[in-house]
C-alpha cells in the first residue's frame, strides 16, 4: 500500500481519501465484516498521512490541492527531468528503446499483464492469445480480472475504445488497439461502441466542424475495414450522437458535476487560458464507459461492465471516470492499455499523422512503403558491415525489429529474426527486407477491404441501433 502511494500526487492522494472515505461509508451502511471495515478504515488513516506528509497539512475534504505545476513543467506521467512524459497528448521519451512501461505502471497505478492473467484469458476464451498479449504490446490493465470474473458467470460486458479524427489519413499505429479490439469482440462474443471524438479535435486542432466530422467518417471507414460484426459494433461521432441520444446527455451532465476544475487542470494540466470546451471534454469521453449512455443497445440497465483497450496514454481520462463511477452509482470501466507505436524516426516519440516519413500509412502503396522502411526506419545496425558481423545488431532500438513484434504473428520466426540479428548473421537490410515483405500484403489488404466499405456501410454501423449479443 506504502509503494502504491509513494509515486502518487497530492491531487491523486486526495482524490484516493474521498473515494476511501466512501468504501468506509459504505461499509459501515452494509454492517461489513469487523476485519474488513478496519483494514479499509487502516488505508484511510495511512492515506492521510501521506497526504500530511506532501502537503505539509491536513486533509479537508473540500479543498483540493492547487496551483498544479504547468503541463509542460509537470503532467500525469512527468517525472525528473530527462525521464519520460506522458499525457493524451504528448508522448516524450530520451530512451532510443521508448518509454519505460514498468515505470509507467508504477506512476499510474495500473497493474501489469501478467503470465497468470494471459492463461486465464486463454482458458475463458478457448482461444490462443492474441500476439499483442503474448509479446506485451497490451501490458497493463486495471479490473481484468473482474472482467473475466463476470464472463465466467455469464454475465455481460461490453467494449469501448475510440479514434480522435485529425486528419483522413490513418496510419498503421492507428491500427493497434482495433486489431486488438477485433480480436476481443471475436473470442468474447460481445457487444462494441467506437467513440469517434469529432468535437475533441475540433477544439484542439485548426479544423472547422465540418472537417473534423468528415475526418470521422472517413475514419470510420478505415475501423469497418478491420473486420469489425455490423452486427455487434456500434460507430458514432460526438457531434451526431449527443444531439440524439438523451441518455448518453444526461451521463455527460452528470459526471461534470461531480469533477472540479482543479481536479482537471491537475490530471490534465489545463491551464485558465484554455478554452472551457476543453475542459469540459473530458466527461465526454468517460460517459460511453457506462451501459446506459446506450439506451438502443442495453437499454435502462446501468450496470453492465465496460472494458476499454486503449493506449496508455488515454489513461488518465479513464481514472477520472473510474474515480467517478461509484459516485453516480455506476460500475468502474476495466481497462487493457497498449504500448506506443513508434515512429519510423525511432521510439523516442509517438508517431505525427501530419509527418508523411513519421509512420507507413494506410494509403501507402507497395512501393511507398519499401522506400519509406529502407530509408526512414531507425536501425540498431553497426555502421559497417563487419562491425556487424562481428558485434551484432540491437533489436531493442531496430524499428523494422519493433514493427515486426506487432505484425508478424509466426513467434519461431520472430525468435529467429531476434537471434539472428543480434547476432550479426542477418543485415540490416536483411531485416528491412522481412519487414516490408510483411507490410505490403497487409496494407494492401486493408485497403481492397476499405474499397468494399460504401457510405451505405458506414451509416448502417453509425446508425443508433439494437446490437445482437450473447447475454441477452
Amino acid at each position: 500500500m506504502a509503494d502504491e502511494q509513494a509515486g502518487a500526487s497530492p491531487l491523486e492522494l486526495f482524490n484516493s481519501i474521498a473515494a476511501q472515505g466512501e468504501r468506509v461509508r459504505a461499509l459501515k451502511a452494509g454492517q461489513a465484516a469487523k476485519d474488513e471495515l478496519d483494514s479499509a478504515v487502516q488505508k484511510l488513516l495511512s492515506l492521510k498521512m501521506s497526504y500530511k506528509a506532501a502537503m505539509g497539512e491536513d486533509y479537508k475534504p473540500d479543498c483540493p490541492p492547487n496551483n498544479p505545476a504547468p503541463a509542460g513543467e509537470r503532467g500525469p506521467a512527468a517525472t525528473e527531468a530527462e525521464e519520460d512524459f506522458v499525457d493524451p497528448w504528448t508522448v516524450q521519451t530520451s530512451s532510443a528503446k521508448g518509454v519505460d512501461y514498468d515505470k509507467l505502471i508504477v506512476r499510474f497505478g495500473s497493474s501489469k499483464i501478467d503470465k497468470e492473467l494471459i492463461n486465464r484469458i486463454e482458458r475463458a476464451t478457448g482461444q490462443r492469445p492474441h500476439r499483442f498479449l503474448r509479446r506485451g504490446i497490451f501490458f497493463s490493465h486495471r479490473d481484468m480480472n473482474q472482467v473475466l470474473d463476470a464472463y465466467e458467470n455469464k454475465k455481460p460486458f461490453y467494449l469501448y475504445t475510440g479514434r480522435g479524427p485529425s486528419s483522413e489519413a490513418m496510419h498503421v499505429g492507428h491500427l493497434i488497439p482495433f486489431i486488438f479490439t477485433k480480436w476481443l469482440q471475436d473470442v468474447f462474443n460481445v457487444p462494441l461502441v467506437i467513440q469517434m471524438t469529432d468535437d475533441e479535435k475540433y477544439l484542439w486542432k485548426d479544423l472547422t466542424l465540418d472537417q473534423a466530422h468528415g475526418y470521422a467518417v472517413e475514419n470510420a471507414k478505415d475501423i469497418i475495414a478491420c473486420g469489425f460484426d455490423i452486427n455487434k459494433t456500434f460507430i458514432f461521432s460526438d457531434l451526431d450522437y449527443m444531439g440524439m441520444s438523451p441518455g448518453f446527455y444526461r451521463n455527460v451532465v452528470k459526471i461534470q458535476k461531480h469533477v472540479t476544475f482543479n481536479q482537471v487542470k491537475g490530471i490534465f494540466g489545463f491551464t485558465d487560458s484554455d478554452s472551457i470546451g476543453k475542459i469540459s471534454f473530458p466527461a465526454i469521453q468517460a460517459a460511453p464507459s457506462f451501459s446506459n449512455s446506450f439506451p438502443q443497445i442495453f437499454g435502462d440497465k446501468t450496470d453492465v461492465q465496460c472494458l476499454i483497450p486503449c493506449a496508455i496514454d488515454q489513461d488518465p481520462y479513464f481514472r477520472m471516470t473510474r474515480d467517478v463511477a461509484p459516485r453516480i452509482g455506476y460500475p468502474k470501466p476495466a481497462l487493457l492499455h497498449s504500448t506506443f507505436f513508434p515512429a519510423l524516426q525511432g521510439a523516442q516519440t509517438k508517431m505525427s499523422a501530419s509527418d508523411p516519413n513519421s509512420s507507413i500509412f494506410l494509403i501507402d502503396t507497395a512501393k511507398q512503403i519499401k522506400n519509406k522502411v529502407n530509408k526512414h526506419a531507425f536501425s540498431g545496425g553497426r555502421d559497417t558491415v563487419e562491425e556487424h558481423r562481428q558485434f551484432g545488431g540491437n533489436c531493442d532500438v531496430d524499428v523494422s525489429f519493433m514493427y515486426l513484434t506487432f505484425f508478424l504473428e509466426d513467434d519461431d520466426k520472430l525468435e529467429q529474426i531476434r537471434k539472428d540479428y543480434t547476432s550479426g548473421a542477418m543485415l540490416t537490410g536483411e531485416l528491412k527486407k522481412e519487414l516490408v515483405d510483411v507490410l505490403q500484403p497487409l496494407i494492401a489488404e486493408h485497403q481492397a477491404r476499405r474499397k468494399e466499405v460504401t457510405d451505405e456501410i458506414v451509416k448502417e454501423f453509425m446508425t443508433p441501433r439494437k446490437l445482437f449479443y450473447d447475454f441477452q
